[in-house]
């Protein structure tokens, strides 16, 4: 098992950007030993191997298992996922603090899986980058070569140091080009390469004394790292020079206030000699008492300091000799002299006469803020004093009489910008070095009601539920008035307004004091879907200020309403509606179709039909989207012919609301099949409930009998003067050639057109407590049915063929398909006080619903 894991170490401060390719490797042995790879100094949570799948476990099953590290030693530097079952880092690894010079860096922690008591070690890898750089010890090293030493001569130089392993450890040295030394590589007992530094020429110490050289060190990474250690060489020699000042004349001024212990000057004398011959010893040479008495001199340093004190009226100048000896008794002189200058050791005055604590803003410049006096006791240009204001403030010092200054505005102030100023005011002489005085005033600025409130933003958009909770608060608005106390205190009140010819102040109410709204009605979607108001924040400064701002209110469709049913209507009697179905109908006939609509929108409006149940499971479908209800497969002889059939419609709100509906399915081939199927549906419950049926079956049938009769004797009278049309054609000679089609189709049209005016549909429905006669339409697919179209009829259609059969009078199976709403209308009105007279006694369920008659000819 194996797997890889690519990972970018974002750059630190070296600026590194690293490609990590990350190869993790797995090998469990019989005892379960585990392994993994990890790049160093990678952060917490970094992923090191999937744990659960290498044990093959799910994730979730370390909790519940009750897996755990117990390694003692490294258990702070991995932890375990729950989330991922994987082992991932518990803070930063560092190889070199893990490992140090270890070329190999194994971690070993171990896994305990508690409810089986076994043990998985595991051990991970920890890989190198290149993270150190090579560094020396020493931040310069000093060698000391005589300048007699023969060229090819060594001096050893010191290693550099690289925690990192492999290629990113060091690998090479370098020395800058010079013309008398070379770097050599020396191997060492441990294998390792030391640097040796290599004398090329002879050495001149006068010529130069000193070499100044750089030793790189470089490691073998990417980017490759370096470090460097600067190498002094110092030439060495014996003395045959004398010692030299820098200067044959030091001059200096001090002033007279210079306390004991100060330093004066410093002279400097060189010898370029070596060791002792090259070191000086200072020393005062025919020195007056009185100069010894204020000065003393290092021998070692050369400084010349303050033992006594000065005094600029008693002494201003002195002079005096020092001498530079070398220990090889070689010796120069030089003169000093140093002249005393007076000191400016009064510091100037400032007297504030009078000031004022607080300035209006807006107030205009010139406003005089304070009146202040400056002195300085000294005389001269120690005495000369100049007053300013050092800040970059709006105040300016404008000179009055004398010494006095008077401090003013220079423009006009903002207290919403800077509330109070601390001003300083410098009071400075012309004297070396300059005294100064400094003094502090301080001004609050007093607030004037010059800012109107201003809200957070420019315009609020508030999203609302409806049926939200009436007196509940729905949004705040905050304005904010730079002011200070009155000026700043702000009302909020709502611009009156109407909605639905209702005062806004109806509907939506305002904290005056924190601009919280409130909802004084449960908003409705349906009603209205969103509105605008204005909020008017006002402060309480005189006079007061104002600003608007418009807050939209858009209320949130909830799923509040179930969906409605339009079609099938339910007869105001709590009656269940029947439908047709032929039973020669094939699979996916349209039965009816379910038409619902839900007032709420969006997805809480979007409507699916589902078929709750049937009294005949599998015969009937319902479309998911169209409310469509099919036959599922052919219908059978077995099939009853009263089927239930109950359909739910149900939005996609959340929690989903639904509707359900009962439709009653009457499979039938024939008016007879209706009546007979419909007779036996409901057994009669009484006797005259059974007579008023076997009434109006009895009184249907007759009409029927003499309507088919009618159209019999039609139909003969129609076929006899077709056969003597034909017999005189015959006789006459002349037709032989016409087509017997012409005539048939003569004959045929004046019984089309007298079927056609009698054309129209019957259906009949049992179930009610009450006997009704309805007239509704066709059944069509996609339409919904109306009242206003119940009673309208269809045209009669005789085929091409079917009118071939009736000009035959020897044909037994002409059948004539046509709808005779028209004839139970005429029923209906005969029997209306029947009706109603049994159905009042009775309670008998029979409806007149829509359906085709066929009448078979025999």
């Amino acid at each position: 098992m194996g797997g890889s894991c690519v990972r970018r170490r974002p750059a630190g401060k070296r600026g590194l950007v690293l490609l990590y390719i990350f190869l993790r490797t797995l090998q469990e042995s019989e005892a379960g030993h585990i392994r993994y790879s990890v790049p160093e100094e990678t952060d917490k949570g970094f992923f090191v191997g999937n744990i659960s799948n290498d044990l093959g476990l799910e994730p979730w099953e370390l909790a519940e298992r009750r897996i755990r590290i117990i390694s003692r030693d490294r258990m702070q530097l991995f932890a375990l996922n729950p989330r991922s079952g994987s082992l991932i880092t518990a803070g930063r690894l560092d190889r070199e603090e893990l490992c140090e010079t270890v070329s190999s860096c194994f971690l070993n922690i171990e896994i305990l899986v508690e409810d089986t008591l076994k043990i998985y070690g595991v051990e991970v890898e920890i890989m190198d980058i290149n993270d150190n750089a090579p560094s020396f010890q020493e931040a310069e090293i000093e060698i000391k070569v005589s300048e007699h030493a023969s060229p090819g001569s060594r001096f050893p130089l010191p290693s550099a140091r690289d925690p990192d392993v492999g290629m990113n450890s060091l690998q090479r040295y370098q020395l800058n080009p010079n013309s008398y030394f070379s770097l050599q590589m020396r191997g060492g007992t441990d294998g390792a390469k030391n640097p040796e530094l290599v004398l090329e020429g002879s050495l001149d110490r006068e010529r130069e004394a000193a070499h100044h050289l750089l030793l790189t060190a470089f490691d073998g990474g990417d980017p490759i790292h370096q470090g460097a250690v600067a190498i002094h060489v110092v030439v060495l020699d014996v003395n045959d020079h004398v010692p030299k000042f820098t200067q044959s004349v030091y001059r200096v001024s001090i002033p007279e206030d210079l306390s004991s212990g100060t330093r004066v000057l410093m002279v400097n004398a060189t010898d370029p000699d070596e060791g002792i011959n090259g070191e000086v010893v200072y020393s005062f040479r025919n020195m007056e008492s009185k100069t010894s008495e204020i000065f003393q001199l290092d021998s070692q340093t050369g400084e010349v300091l303050i033992r006594g004190s000065l005094d600029f009226e008693k002494y201003r100048f002195y002079e005096m000799e020092i001498q530079g000896q070398d220990g090889g008794g070689l010796s120069t002189t030089a003169k000093v002299f140093i002249t005393v200058v007076d000191v400016n050791d009064n510091a100037p005055e400032i007297t504030i006469t009078s000031s004022t604590n607080s300035v209006l803003e807006n107030s205009p410049p010139g406003t005089v803020i304070a009146l202040l006096n400056v002195q300085d006791q000294d005389s001269g240009e120690n005495g000369q004093v100049s007053c300013f204001i050092p800040n970059s403030l709006p105040f300016k010092l404008e000179k009055t009489y004398g010494n006095y200054y008077k401090l003013i505005t220079n423009r006009m102030l903002d207290r919403e910008q800077v509330h109070s100023y601390n001003i300083t005011l410098v009071a400075k002489d012309q004297g070396f070095p300059p005294l100064s005085t400094e003094t502090h005033i301080s001004i609050k600025v007093a607030d004037d009601n010059d800012n109107p409130p201003t809200f957070v933003d420019s315009s609020y958009s508030v999203y609302i539920p409806e049926n939200n909770p009436r007196g509940a608060s729905f949004f705040s608005v905050m304005a904010l008035d730079l002011d200070s106390r009155e000026n700043s205190q702000v009302t909020y009140s709502l611009v009156e307004d109407a909605l639905q010819g209702a005062p806004l102040s109806s509907y939506i109410s305002i904290n005056s004091d924190t601009g919280t709204l409130y909802a004084l009605h449960s908003f409705d979607y349906e009603q209205f879907r969103d509105l605008q108001l204005w909020v008017t924040a006002k402060d309480s400064g005189n006079p007061s200020l104002s600003s608007n701002v418009s807050v939209s209110i858009f209320v949130l469709d909830q799923n509040d309403n179930a969906p409605e049913i339009l079609y099938p209507t339910l007869p105001i009697d709590g009656s269940t509606g029947v439908e047709l179905a032929p039973r020669y109908a094939e699979p996916g006939y349209l039965v009816t179709k379910v038409v619902a609509v839900d007032k709420d929108s969006g997805q809480n409006a979007w409507l699916s039909y589902h078929l709750l149940k049937a009294s005949e499971p599998g015969l009937f479908q319902v479309g998911l989207h169209t409310g469509e209800v099919r036959t599922a497969r052919a219908l059978l002889d077995r099939d009853a012919l009263k089927q239930s059939l109950v359909v739910a419609v149900q939005d996609h709100g959340q929690p989903p609301l639904s509707a359900t509906v009962t439709l009653t399915v009457a499979i039938a081939d024939s008016i007879p099949d209706v009546l007979a199927d419909l007779g036996s549906l409901e057994a009669p419950r009484d006797s005259q409930a059974s007579d008023l049926t076997l009434y109006l079956v009895v009184a249907v049938a007759a009409v029927s009998c003499v309507f088919l009769a009618f159209v019999i004797v039609l139909l003969a009278l129609r076929l006899r003067r077709w056969h003597a049309s034909r017999l005189l054609q015959a006789a006459g000679g002349g037709l032989l050639g016409a087509p017997a089609s012409a005539s048939q189709f003569v004959g045929v049209d004046g019984v089309r057109a007298f079927l056609q005016t009698y054309s129209h549909e019957v259906s009949l429905t049992t179930g009610s407590r009450e006997s009704h006669v309805i007239f509704p339409q066709p059944n069509y697919a996609d339409t919904l049915l109306s009242q206003e179209s119940c009673g309208k009829s269809e045209p009669l259609l005789i085929t091409e063929n079917s009118a071939a059969d009736l000009g035959n009078p020897d044909s037994t199976n002409n059948q004539v398909r046509l709808s005779a709403s028209q004839l139970l209308v005429s029923l209906h009105k005969s029997f209306r006080w029947l009706f109603q007279n049994k159905t009042k006694q009775n309670k008998t369920n029979l409806f007149l619903v829509g359906g085709c008659i066929r009448f078979i000819h025999i």
